[in-house]
């Protein structure tokens, strides 16, 4: 009877310290983190107003991908609710509350939790402009009930979703930009290809036959290795850095290039140390590519095209010009690189 009285009082005791717990925690709570992605407010918007966009950047989808979802109302308008079920994530659904176009989204998100019941929070998103980007701050805030207080005791919400939020900001980051940069490449005008007359060109640089794995390692040495030559001896560039291409060996992935700067003729006797190659006068073909090197492939497959249509050959060289300085312009699809055909 002693034993039972004793465990009785220690069972109270426990449940009078949950309860002075439960009545002592904050009040409220809120968790937030910003980050800044390139493009303007109406540009991210879509993607933040849709509850069916959120799933597919927010973090939770990868957490339990066989959760079962579904959707009450019309996505991206006030009452639109998404519904959702997982073992991982377990049971709740997420209800548009508010919409500003351009500047803000309220959801109402309810957790159902066993034993508990239901925790209600507030998600906010808000974008800030910021010149050509925004600064998207995601948040999530609520009243702390009894349970809720108790559990502050146990668990940090910012150490659990902090992270979280980092991570779904993230991926919106990424497909923010992937989709601006998508769109601007299928904006920009059509490969137009200008036929030319081609002068003789001198070349000073370094040739060598280079893996296709290190291409990039051998411009950035022998580019800057020419032109710092080319400027001590006081010998003005004709054109831009440039690759004059010999080879494209599919079945071994190499290249012989040569990586170099165009220079006058009578710039044989001022500059030694590297290697000296003159493109023959020729008919040519060009074609003013505008986007990232990734991408310049496209131009050679229309200049393949348009030698078979025309049904002309190679002359001895593929002339690779890259007229913008990637270091003085980060906008990729800017960058222009004139690609020439030699032709005969």
């Amino acid at each position: 009877m002693r034993a039972l009285k004793t465990i009785l009082i220690i069972l109270l005791a426990l449940v009078a310290i949950l309860v002075i717990l439960g009545l002592m925690g904050p009040n409220d709570y809120r968790v937030e983190r910003s980050a800044v992605i390139n493009g303007t407010p109406d540009k991210i918007y879509p993607w933040v107003s849709s509850l069916t966009r959120m799933k597919d950047w927010g973090p939770w989808q990868a957490m339990d991908k066989d959760q079962v979802g579904s959707m009450e109302g019309t996505d991206g308008t006030v009452g639109a609710i998404w519904k959702w079920e997982g073992d991982t994530v377990g049971k709740g659904m997420q209800e548009i509350t508010a919409l500003e176009p351009g500047k803000s989204v309220r959801t109402k998100l309810t957790f159902s939790v066993p034993v508990i019941g239901d925790m209600v929070s507030t998600a906010t998103m808000d974008l800030e402009p910021k010149g050509d980007s925004t600064r998207v701050i995601w948040g999530m805030e609520g009243e702390n009930g009894f349970w809720g207080k108790l559990m502050s005791k146990f668990s940090d919400r910012e150490a659990m979703l902090g992270p979280m939020f980092e991570t779904g900001l993230a991926n919106l980051k990424g497909m923010v930009e992937a989709e601006a940069t998508a769109a601007k490449e299928k904006s920009a005008p059509s490969m137009e290809i200008a036929s030319m007359d081609r002068p003789a060109t001198l070349y000073f640089g370094e040739r060598k036959r280079v893996k296709w794995s290190e291409l990039k390692a051998f411009y950035a040495e022998n580019l800057m290795k020419s032109m710092g030559i080319i400027q001590k001896a006081g010998v003005q560039p004709i054109g831009a850095p440039s690759g004059v291409y010999f080879e494209w060996d599919e079945k071994n992935q190499e290249a012989d290039l040569l990586a170099g700067i165009p220079v006058p003729s009578d710039a044989k006797g001022k500059l030694k140390g590297m290697t000296f190659y003159e493109t023959p006068a020729s008919k040519a073909y060009q074609i003013a590519y505008y986007g990232g090197y990734m991408g310049v492939g496209k131009a050679h497959e229309a200049m393949d095209a348009r030698m078979k249509t025309d049904k002309v050959s190679m002359n001895a060289n593929v002339v690779e010009e890259y007229v913008t300085d990637p270091g003085a312009e980060p906008d990729s699809t800017k960058w222009l690189t004139n690609v020439i055909y030699l032709i005969k």
